[in-house]
């Protein structure tokens, strides 16, 4: 009678650690992928100066935003945008799902692992969906290959090919390197497949050096990104989408129609606040190189760490994640009834504290032994402070991730104790 769609992972994994932590136990939490930075203070001021506005917008958004977006990305992008290719929405999940519903039976295909919404949206829609895992040793990054062998099989009984593409990645925060991208590229141009490229974690790439697949593949690529991740305003639910070059206009049509029913647009006062965001103001683009530079020194000390514990882990290119492999210790673990990265996990949790989120939940198969640690469990905010006021340093990581190396360090003991 009803859907039947699981209940997020991420929720499920803050209930259990909350019970955890209300027996007295310390948490460390791995498992949630917020940002741990405060909202830049020139973006709250922009909000508080545009609280009044209560006025419903175009369903598209407001055009002053449009217009700023499309300057802003296209400069990031290094190609051009029109503020006509950008939709404004409530958050950039509400952009995907309308993407997605603008076309009639078509098969969507995933990399996997991939984040947690990509494939239950599809399926709500009705759409086919196609999932090509990924192993560790190809840093969790679809090939070209694998890409037209799917594309292949998926063009049989579908005539619309969409593809969800992600870099830099959650769950494991590697990013595509231009020759990946053009190789993806020739693929997709020679199926006529349509690709949302999420990426929402773009200006969090840690070398600042981040190239969107739109860059080779203009005509056929939707970029989705938003405030929640670089601006730190997850809350604000503030998403953008840049429709490919010379797109149809029944699409357009669609997606207005699509958006109209659904959310209507996003609120006033964080549209007029998000073009401050997007404005590319020297205190903004100081506050997102800040960024940038606290997450690439703290994700490299995590990552370090995690070698040492003698797990596998790819050093993170981008945003605030890693996806850690547990597959060293399978024998033993399997001998303790731990067959699953579910089990693993919890069991891992009851035993050190130490929160992970199941790589099942980015759809890979149970028995891959594989987690994402989120490295954010430390302040933000002061660890702003700290940089503005001596520029980073290694003293400084060893501070901001003290807490979290000291849960590493529980589970590097706890995997001693069973190797």
């Amino acid at each position: 009678m009803y859907r039947r769609i699981p209940l997020s992972s991420t929720l499920l994994l803050n209930e259990q650690s909350q019970i955890l932590e209300k027996t007295g136990r310390q948490v460390f939490h791995f498992g949630f992928g917020q940002s741990p930075f405060p909202v830049s203070p020139i973006l709250r001021d922009a909000l508080m100066k545009s609280a009044h506005h209560k006025e419903y917008t175009p369903v598209q958004g407001l055009k002053s935003l449009r217009d700023q977006v499309a300057e802003y990305h296209s400069s990031f992008e290094q190609r051009q945008i029109s503020g006509d290719q950008v939709f404004i929405a409530p958050g950039s999940k509400a952009l995907i799902y309308t993407i997605m519903s603008a076309y009639e039976r078509a098969a969507v295909l995933i990399p996997a692992p991939a984040w947690v919404s990509y494939a239950p949206q599809a399926k709500l829609i009705g759409h086919s969906t196609f999932l090509m895992q990924t192993e560790y040793t190809q840093r969790y990054r679809i090939t070209a290959k694998q890409l037209e062998i799917t594309l292949k099989k998926a063009s049989k009984d579908h005539e619309t090919l969409l593809v969800v593409l992600n870099s830099p990645g959650n769950p494991d925060g590697q990013c595509y390197s231009k020759k990946e991208l053009k190789l993806l590229a020739v693929v997709l141009k020679k199926y006529g497949a349509r690709v949302i490229s999420d990426e929402i974690y773009a200006p969090l790439q840690h070398d600042n050096q981040h190239v969107s697949l739109a860059s080779y593949y203009p005509e056929g690529t939707f970029v989705t990104s938003g405030l929640s991740k670089w601006a730190g305003a997850g809350g604000w639910r503030l998403g953008i989408a840049i429709l490919p070059e010379k797109y149809d206009e029944n699409l357009k049509h669609a997606m207005l129609g699509i958006a109209s029913e659904t959310y209507s647009c996003a609120a006033a006062p964080i549209q007029h606040a998000a073009v401050t965001a997007y404005s590319r103001e020297p205190e903004i683009e100081r506050y997102t190189a800040n960024q940038r530079t606290i997450l690439g020194a703290i994700g490299r000390e995590i990552h370090i760490a995690l070698i040492d514990a003698g797990l596998r882990a790819h050093s993170p290119q981008g945003g605030f994640y890693m996806l850690v492999d547990f597959s060293h210790f399978r024998d033993k673990l399997s001998q303790m009834g731990f067959a699953t990265d579910s089990a693993v996990c919890s069991h891992v949790l009851q035993e050190t504290g130490v929160a992970l989120l199941p790589g099942v939940a980015f759809g890979m198969p149970a028995a891959s032994l594989c987690a994402r640690l989120a490295y954010v469990d430390f302040d933000g905010s002061q660890a702003m402070d700290d940089l503005n006021q001596s520029g980073w340093s290694d003293e400084l990581t060893d501070k901001h991730t003290n807490k979290m190396r000291q849960g590493i360090d529980l589970l590097s003991k706890f995997l001693a104790s069973i190797h």
